[in-house]
């Protein structure tokens, strides 16, 4: 069995946040008795696109984050990129909602996350030496004695 701790464990954090962003959105919606669309409130079309950009991103660093860590193993380098991503996500979020530098920072970290780990797994795959070796099988007859 394949154990990928790192992987697991930020896709479980990134489960729990986007749990936290929809329960966000519904309490906008709630109070702003908006129960289909946006309604037009900012505050919800807010919300809501802080929700869609998590959705639209955290597949892409879940998958990458998952894949270089089968190739690479388990560091404590890219437990580092995973927490980062989620705080980054959570800034985001907030920055939706009024806290400017936030939602910045939170799409910097995104995007940097998404390209170091994309280089990083284009690294493993065109940089990791790959040996071949070849087996030559000889057919042999063993003759009982007489």
């Amino acid at each position: 069995m394949i154990l990928l701790p790192i992987s697991l464990t930020i896709a479980a954090g990134a489960a729990l946040l986007n749990l936290w962003l929809s329960i966000r959105v519904g309490r906008v919606r709630t109070k702003e008795k908006i129960f289909v669309g946006d309604g037009g409130s900012e505050a919800v079309t807010r919300r809501m696109r802080a929700h869609s950009n998590f959705v639209e991103n955290t597949a892409f660093v879940l998958i990458l984050l998952a894949l270089v860590e089968l190739g690479l193993g388990s560091s404590m380098w890219l437990w580092g990129v995973g927490a980062l991503y989620l705080v980054g996500r959570v800034l985001h979020a907030l920055g939706m909602d009024g806290m400017m530098w936030g939602r910045m920072v939170g799409t910097i970290v995104t995007m940097l996350t998404q390209l170091g780990l994309a280089l990083t797994a284009l690294a493993v795959v065109y940089l990791t030496p790959v040996s071949f070796t070849s087996t030559t099988i000889e057919e042999t007859a063993v003759v009982a004695p007489e």
